[in-house]
């Protein structure tokens, strides 16, 4: 057998969960440099397994043809089946870059923890198994562990004294989320095997083939709990209520980037929901997209009364994930590409967004905006990263966020006509307002105490690196953005094809 032959049958999405899983279970025995040594190259690798995934995916196959499918059934009904689209390669992508980063993170931060490195190479792991997998009953237990795991971060190195109820209201929604996960999960298992005479299955494939009529009430109560379970973790208002006690309270950067970053409960609708509830999706869109243009303007006003800036990026999370999910329940080709391309660029824009607080925090020990002010003096690389990334949440030409939120507008006009479209378009213009407020009280407004117990040395070097990747990947996503619309094209194609009759033609980019 020669060197290609091998290649083409090494299992590569298996290689992409056991590699951080198991490097996270060594990392539980080493400690101090070397547990940061073996992070940072184990993190590296898994950049280039995801990069060799993106550089051997066909993006020219048809709609609906899952690529480098694995197959292996565990017990009865628990099966591990990982396949790719493109949707997922993308996200794949993601992870592996923002696991990166939050390990650089680490050494900027000096805290050599080498369990905290454990965790979170476990919790990528975790995420990425979610987003390979097409069983949802896999999907569900990966669920629950990633929950585990961001729980323990969060108890384990809270920056604050009093997490405890911030970690209690966390787990009671996480654990909310989770029962409905299980509870729809479980009634699409037991209906198949209902029509099938016995035999159970979770699937995607077999669950989507036999699905539900129009007005099928268990297929309303199973999206009405997969939908919320899923808004739980997006968050969507009204279900957000974790979130600003999690992120004032809770691990700095590290936690909040795995949980918000990493728009897991948006690829969830997208992979499962979506095509195996298409009746139930139409049915209550509208309910949907009412709770997402009522939270983007929610969150934006609320965001400008906080009064620190790590609560002010919990509320900047939900107003934003609001225009996605806008983008979804449009049902429209151009609105979905839109809110997959949005999912891209929140991930590139929030994880830049908590790193640079993170430092910010590091250096002044608060987050307060009275107490911070004239920054850019001292870390100005740091501040500039920050502009950038605040201005890629909302939308701004050369940033990834510009085509993405031009396709939803555009895709929610069509389906929505004017009103959600304009109110989706005027809460943006409030959250460049809230973010260029944050900016301008951190980084440009007079001192609001007395520095001299700051860290006001120049940026180190690994600061500066971590600031100059945060900008270039930004940068570089959003000025050449026709690699990911090609990669998500067809899948979004099939998507669409989903709810044809409904919205009528399917209609191409641009047309």
């Amino acid at each position: 057998m020669n060197f290609s032959e091998i290649a083409a049958n090494t299992p590569l999405l298996t290689i992409l969960q056991l590699l951080p899983f198991l490097t996270g279970l060594v990392l539980v025995w080493v400690r101090g440099n070397a547990a940061v040594a073996l992070g940072g190259i184990m993190s590296l690798a898994q950049v280039f397994l995801a990069i060799n995934l993106y550089a051997k995916f066909d993006v020219h196959q048809p709609a609906g043809v899952m690529q480098f499918a694995e197959s292996v059934q565990i017990l009865g009904a628990f099966h591990y089946h990982a396949a790719v689209d493109g949707i997922s390669v993308m996200f794949v992508l993601l992870t592996s870059l923002i696991s990166l980063l939050s390990v650089a993170f680490i050494l900027v931060m000096r805290l050599h923890e080498s369990l905290m490195l454990a965790v979170m190479m476990m919790l990528q792991a975790v995420v990425t198994s979610q987003f390979v997998t097409v069983d949802l009953l896999w999907f569900t237990s990966m669920s629950c562990l990633e929950m585990l795991l961001v729980g323990y971060l969060i108890k384990r190195w809270p920056t604050s004294n009093d997490v405890q109820p911030a970690l209690a209201r966390y787990l009671q929604f996480m654990t909310v989320s989770l029962l409905l996960m299980v509870f729809g999960t479980l009634v699409l298992g037991w209906n198949y095997a209902d029509a099938t005479g016995g035999r159970w299955s979770f699937s995607l494939y077999e669950l989507a083939k036999l699905g539900f009529g129009k007005h099928d009430m268990v297929g309303t109560l199973v999206f009405f709990a997969l939908f919320y379970a899923l808004a739980i973790r997006i968050p969507l208002f009204p279900f957000h209520g974790w979130l600003p006690g999690f992120m004032l309270h809770g691990n700095v950067a590290v936690a909040p980037i795995y949980l918000l970053g990493l728009k897991v409960g948006v690829y969830g609708l997208l992979r499962f929901v979506f095509p195996i509830l298409p009746n139930a999706v139409w049915e209550w869109h509208v309910v949907a997209t009412a709770f997402a243009a009522t939270g983007v303007f929610y969150a934006a006003f609320l965001a400008m009364r906080q009064q620190t800036l790590r609560e002010l990026l919990a509320f900047a999370v939900i107003s934003h994930t609001g225009i996605l999910t806008i983008g979804l329940f449009s049902l429209h080709r151009m609105a979905l590409q839109g809110a997959v391309l949005l999912a891209l660029n929140f991930g590139l824009a929030i994880t830049g967004l908590l790193l640079m607080t993170g430092m910010v925090w590091q250096r002044t020990r608060t987050t307060r905006l009275s107490k911070l002010g004239g920054l850019l003096d001292y870390i100005p690389i740091v501040g500039l990263a920050f502009l950038v990334a605040g201005l890629a949440i909302v939308g701004m030409p050369g940033t990834p966020g510009f085509d993405a939120v031009h396709f939803v507008l555009e895709g929610s006009i069509k389906s929505f006509g004017a009103v959600v479209t304009v109110a989706a378009a005027l809460g943006n213009l409030v959250a460049a307002g809230f973010l260029l407020r944050a900016f301008q009280q951190a980084f440009l407004a007079t001192p609001g105490v007395d520095t001299r117990r700051w860290d006001t040395n120049p940026a180190y070097p690994a600061e500066q690196l971590m600031a100059g990747i945060v900008m270039l990947v930004t940068v570089a996503v959003g000025f050449y953005s026709a690699p990911w619309i090609a990669l998500i094209e067809q899948p979004i194609s099939g998507l669409a094809g989903v709810f044809s009759e409904y919205v009528g033609t399917v209609q191409g980019v641009g047309h």
